[in-house]
């Protein structure tokens, strides 16, 4: 699957990111539903867009069967992780390289002998690299222009943006930043539909000419269709490329999901592969729990992104690094804040914990009976600092002081976190 290339065309757009304020902790790849560049590919072709034929190995033996069944005059074999930057990645086997083109069938078997089982590192993986369970087989067609397509939802327009560029197959940030006349943007009505004016006009602005503009133009509907139908939040394709013999295809695509829409698109969130997930990650995501991992010793136990993001930030100021990111989101009840507490104290890198909560729709009594409940079953062994304010707080603070346990209490922000890492200090 490619990396998402539309930050910095998101940025022109308005949009922000959620995560990168904290300089003192590195944090693990976040996601939440993404699929395997084999998945999105057949999601494509099942909505006719058009794109490689391809077909998918988990062994070496598999691998060969497919590339004879494709009878392409060249093939493609590409390892299926996760993250971007595959074609120049190495593996622990040896091998350099995640993508690889070769006209020799037998080759392709000898190629994922070397990558099924193996680790693959690349400039997006964590250190160490990440292993590699499938490989993609696919037909090599040749490129005769490369362009930059891609659907995004926007909040500045209330609504999807379709945003293209003629100059694809590269970094399109450094294209927008380099040269932002290069960038083409149709706003879409989200009642109205995408337009034949729209498709045609980005058609041309992408340079497609005679029969090809046509034909982009029919697969820059269906590429929104598609969007649609899945709830997509984006769908990009780079490059979405032209062939000598006059074909418009998608050549590599990463396509990002709303995950409020799951109710609605089962059959899609089932194809999530968790292979590459830290596993506290995907046993939070169980219980409505929105977890990032770090690499430091204080767990970060809020509710709210931005209140997270403060709370790591002002730990990191105090001279401290917290552990992770744990969000429990507006509508917690006691039972997830017992089991975020499970999830935290399995970490063996938390030295410390500290909940940083406030009340608005959330009743700070629900989470206090939480608390208490987690540290007596638990058998709490490492310091706990707590911090309430909002709804029910009195009776959320009667809880934890009546409680008789070692809970250390803070009067606001600056307080808990001061007192979060001195508490790792007196260890």
């Amino acid at each position: 699957m490619a990396a998402s290339m539309a930050g910095h065309v998101l940025r022109q757009l308005g949009a922000s990111s959620l995560l990168g304020r904290n300089k003192g902790a590195q944090v693990t790849t976040r996601r939440w539903l993404n699929l395997q560049e084999y998945q999105s590919k057949k999601l494509m072709a099942d909505n006719g867009v058009t794109v490689q034929r391809f077909f998918v190995a988990d062994s070496a033996g598999e691998a060969l069967e497919a590339a004879k069944r494709l009878k392409a005059r060249e093939i493609v074999l590409k390892a299926q992780i996760l993250a971007g930057g595959r074609g120049k990645g190495v593996f622990d086997s040896g091998l350099k390289g995640g993508v690889h083109l070769t006209k020799d069938p037998n080759k392709v078997e000898v190629l994922t002998k070397q990558m099924i089982g193996y680790h693959l590192s690349t400039k997006q993986t964590p250190q160490g690299g990440v292993k590699v369970n499938k490989v993609m087989v696919a037909e090599a067609l040749d490129i005769s222009r490369e362009t930059y397509l891609a659907i995004l939802m926007d909040r500045a327009c209330n609504g999807p943006v379709l945003v293209g560029s003629p100059q694809g197959g590269v970094d399109i940030e450094e294209v927008a930043e380099k040269t932002p006349e290069l960038i083409f943007k149709e706003e879409i009505d989200i009642f109205d539909g995408i337009q034949d004016n729209q498709t045609l006009r980005m058609a041309d602005n992408l340079g497609f000419k005679g029969p090809l503009r046509q034909q982009a133009a029919d697969q820059i509907k269906r590429l929104y269709q598609l969007f649609l139908k899945v709830d997509a939040t984006q769908v990009e394709v780079n490059p979405f490329g032209e062939t000598p013999e006059g074909q418009v295809v998608c050549f590599d695509a990463k396509i990002n999901f709303d995950d409020n829409a799951q109710f609605r698109q089962k059959e899609i969130f089932a194809m999530d592969d968790t292979s590459e997930t830290d596993p506290i990650e995907s046993e939070a995501a169980k219980y409505d729990l929105k977890y990032i991992g770090m690499d430091g010793n204080i767990a970060c136990f809020v509710n709210g992104a931005g209140l997270a993001m403060a709370t790591c930030d002002i730990i990191d100021l105090h001279g401290g690094k917290p552990a992770n990111f744990l969000d429990l989101g507006g509508g917690v009840q006691e039972s997830q804040v017992y089991q975020a507490f499970k999830l935290l104290t399995a970490d063996p890198k938390v030295e410390a914990i500290l909940i940083n909560i406030f009340g608005g729709i959330v009743n700070c009594a629900i989470i206090a009976n939480g608390i208490t409940k987690a540290c007596r079953e638990l058998e709490l062994k490492v310091p706990l600092v707590v911090r309430l304010e909002g709804t029910n707080v009195n009776e959320a603070k009667r809880i934890l002081k009546e409680s008789g346990l070692p809970i250390t209490s803070a009067n606001d922000l600056d307080d808990a976190a001061r007192k979060a890492v001195a508490s790792i200090r007196k260890k």
